[in-house]
């Protein structure tokens, strides 16, 4: 009979228990055993809400990032584990980077030559006895060492190097009791695979234990459906062509990845029996497991707690309980009365193919009618560049920041309690502070702080047509940070000015420049859950067109820098490099049909996040941004080569010299060297001098030395005679 699993379940809580846990032990409220106490009973709940599934995970709960996690267990990092992810006073964090093409971020092992390896397995074997002792049968989950060295970065040694390691932890685990443990090996789904690989698994498979081999995201390399593992786990959502090749070349269980482990809308049931049939007619279901896409870590835990999303919209959504639930039902259906089972299931997709809500002509007619005009600026960057400076002359190396300052509690508090002229005066108040505070430090470019906005997808979603929203759908980003994504279920328009008032109210404060701050379209895109009933690319182009209408709305008020935030333009690009080039050139052109209608003095500002832009320089060339501002510290600016090598980045840029991803307050000794090194990269005449990411995460006691000493670094540069 077929059998059901799951590949990881979420791991911060319903109410976010870890990350309050996390940020009380970082402060010193809690104890080490009050912290431990806390996971305990997370990884309890979760193995209980999965108690219907035949296949349950352990080890896939993590207190900061499952690669940590792996470099810990390999010997790779030691000492303090909090140290590698937080940094310390003296030591910067490990660097930080997307999770494949998701929100979520993981930190990247930095590897030394002759790199010795060294099993610490109680981060695997401490679960597995766990979950025993509550009378629990569960499947290891580790990180496999093919996608381990490709993660990580450094002195790389040959996979085989690996293998000693990873042969004892297998050896370890079935001593410990697992009879199966899931590998997971996602950069199988990348470019590249070398044929070695199938040396390496032979070799790993000889452990007395079964291997559950799970590639996900994107569709696996040919060079995995021959081998010998005891399962293979693909992701049919993604990818479901390589459904057929699969069923020709397995040698043991096939587990089907058919319910979206990525996104929040009730399956198609119907469509998921269709693949599940196809496998048991090929293999038997004996041979056929019915499993998500991929770990449940990027979905909330219960659609049922949301009884504030209108009702018509609520049964069409599927958080982390409700995809195990149609787990269980997809098994049921396979060998017993569909008809009455399935009932349910497509009457939601029904009611949510024909709704009213969904649909909105006048969006569809405007999207319709565009042009390629309507995607070019008037002018190309030297006029601009010079009609911006000559509106407003700045210094060289100016310094700004990427748009947010310090969410204090009172803050927060304010946004939850105040309504009407308490919350407008609360407020106004605090950009007068946030203005204030960049004065007395001296930079060059301000910003209003955002204090009003809960979250830069979150706060533009509230106001924009086709999106509904969460009380509970928390999701991890990374550590303690945990975001709750809009839900995007319709057209999309913008009924009314976002943030106009608020930015008129922060420049008339000051006679520096203050920028305004949008998110771009891709990136509300990329951070929401998005419909699945249209192509991605319409619905971007739908959130583009709206948010044009504040970016002109702003310019009409006097707002010389328009900031749009693309911070997830780059983790939206597909794995496999045949699939890349359509995906970013529709990115692109919503970034560029966002500002296509700005003046040619008016500076357009655009931020990224945590990204590797070798493979899409032509295209960030495209995007015709004024200036872009990047995360570059934790790289040591080594991802300015992109930028200086080969085709040569035209238009100014901000690296981040100051990473706010760490409690670390860097000396403006540290930064100033950072913008040398940028300097040796880009002309001085093109870089500017920004923090990495906003400050809403960090306190003042932080911020204020901080930009202080970043700005004292680039008086410095100013001063210095130009590499």
């Amino acid at each position: 009979m077929a059998r059901t699993a799951v590949l990881g379940l979420p791991r911060v809580g319903p109410d976010r228990e870890l990350k309050f846990a996390l940020e009380a032990f970082w402060a010193g409220r809690i104890g080490t055993e009050e912290l431990h106490d806390t996971a305990r009973e997370l990884r309890r709940s979760n193995w209980e809400r999965a108690a219907g599934i035949d296949v349950i995970p352990s080890s896939d709960f993590s207190f900061y990032d499952h690669v940590l996690d792996t470099a810990h267990g390999l010997g790779v990092v030691d000492g303090d584990y909090f140290a590698h992810a937080r940094g310390t006073a003296t030591r910067p964090p490990l660097e930080m980077t997307k999770w494949f093409d998701t929100n979520y971020h993981y930190l990247v092992p930095e590897l030394r030559a002759e790199q010795a390896f060294t099993l610490h397995p109680e981060h695997w074997i401490g679960p597995l006895e766990e979950a025993a002792a509550l009378g629990i049968k569960t499947r290891p989950v580790v990180l496999g060492p093919y996608s381990f060295l490709s993660l990580a970065k450094g002195a790389k040694p040959e996979l085989h190097a690996l293998i000693p390691v990873y042969t004892q932890l297998l050896h370890e685990l079935a001593q410990a009791g697992a009879t199966e443990v899931q590998l997971d090996e996602p950069c199988l789904a990348l470019d590249g695979v070398p044929a070695a690989y199938a040396e390496v698994f032979a070799e790993l498979n000889a452990a007395p234990i079964d291997i559950a081999l799970a590639t996900y995201f994107a569709p696996a390399d040919p060079l995995v459906f021959t081998l010998p593992a005891a399962e293979i786990h693909l992701d049919l959502v993604r990818a479901p062509e390589q459904l057929a090749p699969a069923l020709e070349a397995v040698q043991g269980r096939l587990s089907l990845g058919v319910i979206d482990g990525r996104n929040v809308w009730a399956a198609d049931l119907d469509l998921a029996l269709d693949r599940i049939d196809a496998a048991v007619a090929a293999l038997g279901s004996e041979r056929v497991t019915i499993a998500p896409s991929c770990s449940l870590l990027h979905v909330p835990y219960s659609a049922a707690r949301e009884t504030n999303i209108d009702p018509e919209i609520r049964p069409w959504l599927a958080f982390a309980d409700e995809k195990l639930q149609e787990l269980t039902t997809l098994k049921a259906a396979l060998h017993g009365d569909r008809d009455t089972l399935l009932e349910p299931a497509r009457d939601i997709s029904s009611a949510r193919r024909t709704s009213t809500l969904t649909n909105d002509p006048a969006v569809r007619s405007r999207a319709g009618a565009l042009t390629a005009a309507d995607y070019e600026r008037d002018t190309r960057f030297p006029e601009r560049h010079a009609a911006q400076r000559a509106r407003t002359p700045l210094p060289e190396l100016p310094t700004t920041t990427i748009g947010s300052f310090p969410q204090t509690p009172e803050i927060r508090a304010a946004r939850r309690e105040l309504r009407g002229e308490a919350y407008e005066r609360f407020m106004r108040g605090q950009i007068a502070e946030v203005i204030s505070h960049q004065e007395a430090v001296g930079l060059d470019v301000l910003v209003h702080g955002e204090p009003e906005r809960n979250d830069m997808v979150e706060y533009f979603g509230e106001r924009l047509s086709g999106f509904v929203f969460s009380q509970f759908g928390w999701v991890q980003s990374y550590g303690s940070r945990c975001v709750k994504p809009p839900i995007l279920y319709g057209d999309v328009s913008r009924p009314a000015p976002m943030t106009v008032r608020w930015w008129q109210h922060a420049q008339s404060l000051t006679v520096k420049p203050v920028k305004g701050m949008l998110t771009g379209p891709v990136t509300i895109l990329q951070w929401s859950f998005v419909r699945d009933d249209q192509p991605r690319a319409e619905t971007c182009t739908q959130i583009a067109l709206a948010i044009q209408d504040e970016v002109r709305d702003l310019e009409a008020a006097g707002c010389f820098a328009i900031q749009v935030d693309e911070a997830a333009l780059r983790e939206g690009l597909p794995l496999r490099r045949a699939e890349q080039d359509s995906y970013v050139r529709w990115a692109v052109d919503a970034f560029r049909l966002t500002v296509a209608a700005a003046r040619a003095d008016t500076q357009v500002h655009t931020h990224m996040c945590y990204s590797e832009f070798n493979e899409m320089m032509e295209h960030i060339v495209r995007l015709d941004a004024d200036v872009l501002s990047i995360e570059a510290s934790r790289s040591d600016m080594e991802v300015l080569d992109a930028f200086a090598a080969g085709l040569e980045y035209p238009n100014e840029i901000g690296p981040g010299i100051y990473d706010i991803h760490s409690p670390r307050i860097p000396s403006t000794d540290e930064l100033e060297r950072l913008l040398e090194l940028a300097e040796r990269r880009i002309p001085r005449e093109r870089l500017w001098a920004n923090p990495d990411c906003g400050l809403k995460t960090r306190g003042w006691n932080e911020v204020r030395p901080a930009l202080t000493n970043l700005v004292a670094a680039a008086r410095r540069r100013r001063a210095a005679v130009r590499v």
